[in-house]
């Protein structure tokens, strides 16, 4: 009866629906809204919390990539028992943009201070290289002495202590928190650390017409090339992180052969700037990314405007929104591309990635936000025995934070593993042998760094010029060091190859030559080092010349006979006439 009376009325049915949406609790209407927004959230996030309770935060495997004749997996990585476990993200932080946020933001930066030396390039620019000193000050007299810290008093050219040299990411420097994480890991072992800060960064102004950029690899070259020359002895591991690892796989399949690194780690590289690009422009979450990337390089143009400004359009690097604007304004103009996509091509690592010849170990994150898994190359690494490339499903970009507190990165642990272990094993002793054999080391004129002063770096940033004599770190009076007409008294009396090339540098004072010292001390030097390059160059034009007639003869041979046969006959009819009868 209910029915037949429901069916008769005429009330509305949109007016039933709302009459019984009205009776529904409006606490319902609340938790519901709750759940699709945490819904929506948990999509638009990543966030993977329910992935890893359901494998019982176990964590996912580490997939391996490598060439199946590869020596670095036989003899490095399948002693590697992080590269062959799980990486499980902290759980307050299973997304892949919650730990790249918490990196930026929060980091829980390691406390400990640097020790800083200038280093003059040719060109007249200034590299601020960053070495780790302990944050215990009592400590340092006991890290000197170890040749921990480098001083022109106790480090000697045959300490053979290796040094790990750390490139970091787009507008980031020494003091950020993952480049500290690293450092601090690689001290605590023994090994010397120094951060290759890029120009214009770690509080340097910029000395020259010349910037630093994605595919930049002038900089890192003389670094390593200064480090190897003075500490012969000593092996050398690079990490490159984010940019700095694009800049030094580019480096490697550069050099080849002819580089002087033990071994190398890439961490969330790039790989394709292009493909990187178009990543980033893709989706909403990604355009935010490329706005604070976009803010940070603007942040940076501004501490080096007096320059910038000449050479490059000024407003439009202020109007910037994204990367690719600014690379368009300011990059692009700087390096002397006809456009930013001829720029990204030709900054891109990828190409370079088959020419590499040391170890390298490359780890990206498959989420990552930033530097997209897509442009990873695949087929190149696997077809490189000396590439060993590590991708995980999490860990964001360049964070890859582990445990309940978050206070560990698992790349800084898996790089960690990765050196110790190449540095225990017989592909040292086997590179350094083939080096010897083929390329015999040759010492090069002294650079400026040799001589420079030595800066101390407090936990704020702020920068103060070091004696060579060794001092109480916690009594320095610091100073700020970026653009500031300060700059002038940062540095004490600097000699060496821009001295020789008759250039000075404006942050350095100018020093009259000590009353013992000789021209012939920067001359002789110098001719040994002309004298032993002829010699090699000797020996090379006799190499040369020996296989160009080896391989030659073949032809030569029954040609040159040939000649000589014709010549032959062409002679005896004269000697038949002229001979007496």
């Amino acid at each position: 009866m209910d029915c037949s009376n429901f069916i008769e009325s005429n009330d509305s049915p949109y007016k039933i629906l709302l009459t019984a949406a009205s009776l529904i609790p409006i606490s319902h209407y609340f938790y519901g809204f709750l759940f699709i927004s945490l819904a929506f959230l948990y999509n638009f996030l990543e966030i993977h919390f329910i992935q890893d309770l359901f494998t019982c935060f176990r964590g996912q495997p580490v997939c391996l990539t490598f060439n199946s004749c590869s020596d670095v997996y036989q003899e490095v990585v399948s002693k590697c028992p992080i590269l062959h476990g799980r990486y499980l993200a902290t759980p307050w932080l299973s997304s892949p943009h919650l730990q790249t946020a918490f990196l930026s933001l929060l980091g829980r930066r390691p406390a400990f201070r640097y020790r800083r030396q200038l280093f003059h390039l040719s060109d007249g620019g200034t590299i601020a290289l960053d070495w780790l000193l302990n944050s215990n000050g009592h400590l340092e007299q006991s890290l000197i002495g170890r040749g921990f810290i480098p001083s022109k008093d106790t480090t000697t050219e045959d300490d053979k202590t290796p040094i790990v040299v750390v490139i970091p990411g787009l507008t980031s420097d020494s003091a950020d928190a993952y480049i500290k994480h690293c450092a601090l890991k690689m001290a605590k072992c023994g090994w010397n650390v120094v951060v290759s800060n890029h120009r214009g960064l770690g509080g340097i102004s910029i000395t020259s017409d010349c910037f630093y950029n994605a595919g930049w690899t002038e900089d890192i070259r003389k670094v390593i090339d200064h480090l190897h020359h003075r500490f012969p002895e000593a092996p050398l591991f690079v990490v490159g992180t984010s940019v700095g690892a694009n800049v030094l796989v580019k480096y490697l399949g550069e050099e080849g052969i002819n580089s002087p690194i033990a071994g190398a780690a890439a961490i969330c590289s790039p790989w394709d700037l292009l493909i990187c690009d178009r990543f980033i422009n893709r989706r909403a979450l990604q355009r935010l990314y490329n706005k604070v990337l976009a803010f940070g390089l603007k942040g940076y143009a501004q501490l080096h405007q007096l320059v910038l400004s000449r050479l490059a359009d000024w407003e439009s690097i202020l109007k910037s929104r994204s990367v690719r604007d600014f690379d368009n304004c300011a990059t692009r103009v700087l390096g002397k591309f006809e456009t930013v996509d001829t720029f990204y091509r030709h900054s891109s690592s990828a190409p370079f990635v088959g020419n590499v010849s040391v170890p390298l170990l490359c780890i990206s994150a498959l989420d990552d936000p930033v530097c997209t898994g897509e442009a990873i190359p695949w087929d190149e690494c696997r077809a490189n025995k000396n590439i060993v490339l590590a991708t995980t499903q999490h860990g964001g970009h360049l964070a890859y934070y582990q445990g309940i507190t978050a206070r560990s990165l698992w790349w800084v642990g898996a790089v960690h593993e990765f050196f110790s272990v190449l540095h225990s094993s017989s592909l040292i002793r086997r590179k350094k042998e083939a080096q010897m054999q083929s390329f015999p080391l040759i010492s090069p004129p002294e650079s400026s760094i040799d001589q420079g002063p030595y800066i101390n770096i407090t936990e704020d940033g702020m920068v103060a010029a070091m004696a060579d004599e060794q001092t109480n770190i916690d009594n320095v009076n610091t100073e700020p060091v970026i653009q500031s007409d300060k700059n002038k008294d940062v540095m004490s009396e600097t000699q060496g190859s821009d001295c020789m090339m008759g250039e000075r540098n404006h942050l350095t004072e100018e020093s009259p030559r000590p009353p013992g010292q000789n021209i012939n001390d920067t001359i002789i030097p110098v001719r040994r080092y002309v004298d032993q390059l002829s010699r090699h160059s000797r020996k090379s034009l006799w190499l040369l010349a020996y296989i160009a007639i080896v391989t030659t003869w073949p032809l030569v041979g029954p040609a040159l006979a040939l000649f000589l046969k014709k010549r032959f006959r062409s002679i005896l009819p004269g000697i038949s006439r002229t001979a007496p009868r």
